[in-house]
Order: C-alpha cells, then sequence, then structure tokens
C-alpha cells in the first residue's frame, strides 16, 4: 500500500492525499487508519509507503528529512527504520548520513505510529524481585513484551500496569513515545526467562549504559537440532533485516549488515539434539535465532528459522511413557530461555544476579532425551557446566 507522493518543499502544500498531509507531513491518524485496515483484512497490501519529492533549497541528512516529514517518531526510530532498509532514496538504500539534493525521491516503508495507550490488564507474571527502581521478571512464552503493530494488549507492559496498580509504583517514562516506557532491553514472543524492566526513569538510563557498554552478563539456554562441531565457538556473523521477508533478518555482507557476535558451549548432546549455553556481546534482533540456524543447527520449535516443532511421537520409543499421546507438542515454540541475567544495581551500584530455571517444555524435552539415551545405552556421558554461568541447579537440570 503505497502513500501518495508529496511534491513538497519547506512551504506548506495542499493535502497530496490520505497519508502524507499539508506541508509534506505523514498524518498520524491516516497512517494508523492504514494500519488497522491491514490488521482486519480491507486492505490489498501489507506495506505502507510515504513518498516524498525533495524541494529546492533543502540540504539535510536523510534521517534529519524524515524527522521533519514524520513527526511522531523518533529519529532514533527513524535511524532504525534506515538502517533496516526500509527507507531509500531513488530507489537505492540509504544511510541515515546521506545527504539529500532537490528533486529526490525519497520512499519510506512507516510501521504503526506508536502510541501512548496503555491499558491495565490482569496477566499473571512471574516477579523475581522488585523494588522502587527495577522489577525483574521471568517471562513466560508465547507473550510479547511491549504493544507493537495489532498487538495493543495482551503483553508483558499491560500486565506491568495492572501490577503497579494493586502494588504501587509505575513504569519509567523513558521509551513512552514508542509505547515501550520501561522497556531496557527484550526478548521475543516465545522465548522464556530473566528480563528487567526499569521504573524509574534515572535507573531506565543507568541501566541501559550498562547495556551499551556491554557490561551486562546474559546467557541464554537453546536446544537444538543437531550436534554443533565443534562444540565450542564464536559466531561473527553481521545481521540485518531479510531482504525479502519483513519479519525475518538473515546474515548480510551488504552496507545493511550490522556486526553480530554470539558465543556457545556445548552443555549437553545426543543423536540429532544438542543443548547449548549462549552469550550475545551483541543485542541484534533474532540474533541466536539466525545464527544457528545459518550455522545449520537451528533452534526447536523455531519454524521461523527452519526448527521443528517437537511431538512426544518425534522422540525414540525408550523416551515415552504408559499413555502417551503421540501427537502432543512437547515443543511448540522455540526452544530459547534467558537464564541468567547479572548487572550493577543502576542505584546501588550493589551486584545484583537472577537466574530462572527452564519452562516446563523445554525441561520436559531434555529429561525425554536423557531417558531414552539411558534407554539405549548411548548416554548423555555428563552434562559439561564446566565454564558456564548458568548453574544446573538453576536451570532445574542435573549437573551429569
Amino acid at each position: 500500500m503505497s502513500g501518495v507522493t508529496s511534491d513538497e518543499d519547506d512551504r506548506p502544500t495542499e493535502p497530496s492525499g490520505p497519508l502524507v498531509g499539508a506541508g509534506g507531513k505523514v498524518d498520524r491518524d491516516a497512517l494508523l487508519a492504514l494500519h488497522e485496515a491491514i490488521a482486519e483484512g480491507d486492505a490489498a497490501e501489507d506495506a505502507i509507503t510515504a513518498r516524498f519529492r525533495v524541494g529546492a533549497g533543502i540540504e539535510k541528512r536523510l534521517d534529519l528529512y524524515l524527522t521533519d516529514r514524520i513527526p511522531f517518531l523518533s529519529r532514533t526510530a527513524l535511524q532504525r527504520l534506515i538502517a533496516e532498509g526500509a527507507v531509500t532514496v531513488n530507489g537505492r538504500a540509504a544511510k541515515a548520513s546521506t545527504k539529500l539534493r532537490a528533486e529526490d525521491e525519497v520512499a519510506a516503508v512507516l510501521p504503526p505510529p506508536p502510541t501512548k495507550e496503555m491499558p491495565a490488564e490482569e496477566i499473571p507474571l512471574d516477579i523475581l524481585f522488585e523494588d522502587e527502581h527495577l522489577v525483574i521478571l521471568d517471562k513466560q512464552p508465547n507473550l510479547i513484551v511491549h504493544p507493537a503493530r495489532g498487538n495493543k494488549r495482551g503483553t508483558l507492559l499491560n500486565g506491568l500496569v495492572w501490577h503497579f496498580q494493586h502494588s504501587g509504583g509505575g513504569l519509567s517514562s523513558v521509551g513512552e513515545d514508542a509505547a515501550r516506557p520501561g522497556v531496557v532491553h527484550r526478548l521475543d514472543r516465545f522465548t522464556s526467562g530473566v528480563m528487567a524492566v526499569a521504573k524509574s526513569d534515572l535507573a531506565h538510563w543507568r541501566l541501559a549504559k550498562q547495556f551499551e557498554q556491554r557490561r551486562v552478563q546474559k546467557r541464554y539456554l537453546a536446544l537444538v537440532q543437531g550436534n554443533p562441531e565443534p562444540s565450542a565457538d564464536v559466531i561473527d556473523m553481521p545481521l540485518g533485516k531479510h531482504p525479502t521477508q519483513r519479519e525475518k533478518y538473515a546474515v548480510r555482507h551488504d552496507s545493511l549488515g550490522k556486526s553480530a557476535v554470539t558465543l556457545y558451549r556445548t552443555i549437553a548432546s545426543w543423536r540429532g539434539f544438542a543443548l547449548l549455553e549462549l552469550d550475545l556481546r551483541t543485542g541484534r534482533t533474532h540474533q541466536i535465532r539466525v545464527h544457528l540456524s545459518h550455522r545449520g543447527y537451528p533452534i526447536v520449535g523455531d519454524d521461523m528459522y527452519g526448527g521443528r516443532h517437537l511431538l512426544v511421537g518425534d522422540l525414540p520409543a525408550s523416551s515415552r511413557l504408559p499413555g502417551d499421546d503421540l501427537t502432543r507438542p512437547i515443543l511448540a515454540r522455540q526452544a530459547l530461555h534467558a537464564a541468567y541475567l547479572a548487572f550493577e544495581h543502576p542505584i546501588t551500584a550493589e551486584p545484583c544476579v537472577f537466574q530462572a530455571p527452564l519452562r516446563p517444555d523445554m525441561r520436559e524435552a531434555i529429561e525425554r532425551l536423557r531417558r531414552a539415551a539411558d534407554a539405549e545405552g548411548a548416554g548423555w556421558g555428563t552434562f559439561r557446566w564446566t565454564g558456564c554461568l548458568v548453574s544446573p541447579e538453576a536451570a532445574g537440570l542435573p549437573r551429569g
């Protein structure tokens, strides 16, 4: 779906269509209405593109130019769109620093406008720690962190708003304009585990700085298909938006690829499966999922990147119990869990370490694999926890 081209310059112009209004600015309400039409299936296309023709006398960087034309998106959000390849100049990918000239054609694929609306909803939350500055949660799978696109309700933030209404406190205002107040870092919808949310602005800024400076220690556990070789390695491959599939990311060795580094260590392995501990040195979207899939070891259940859902019947007969339904999914989501998070408290400077046990679905899959290996004499050997930050006790798994 394409917005109408605006032949604008710095002077106000007549509205040129339903999306680009007077002054060559994108109309927030019109954009929201178009996205709602897409969500309801009333639109022929699933992307909304605003197009502009640069007027005479305008000499600006691309990101600054778009800040003027799309005032409800922050400069950071626009730079992210540019980096993801959602903005072109004269039909070619551009950088935020690209200098525009008269008659340049700028096209930007626009996400839904952010909203400050954050209704409270009673959503069960597993809170590991809370003080006046932070709340640390063990996020359950199938829970979106914050409102986005068609998901305005049913998110972790909606649940936190309800929690604060009944216990006192609130979310930091940082990120409020993008409908993600308090969100210092995120986990994918189907990823479970430890996550920090800021309640005060000062705590938010200071903790975000620790993430930016890579002073936060994070460890994930993933059950993958295949047996990685070598058993421990560094995956250093740049990532960016998938060139043809909007929701996906991919390894990219062009100008749109950003540095991404993942370290993995095999904790245990069995025919066709392995349990890994992963350390993110960068925080790109879908980083672990894309890196492992690219290496040929997709995460179990991650059908977006080549993993398959795990049914009871997919495992050897020796793993089964009396009365088992072979068609029952053990893992119908990606087997990825944020097990460990450590940082310096942003206000008190005290060391903080939080761990969360594996969710029942991942734990059941691992226990069934152990049972099959023991029965068939293949054995897992021992779990190789040496060098791991995640402790077996905290993960809910045996040490050997």
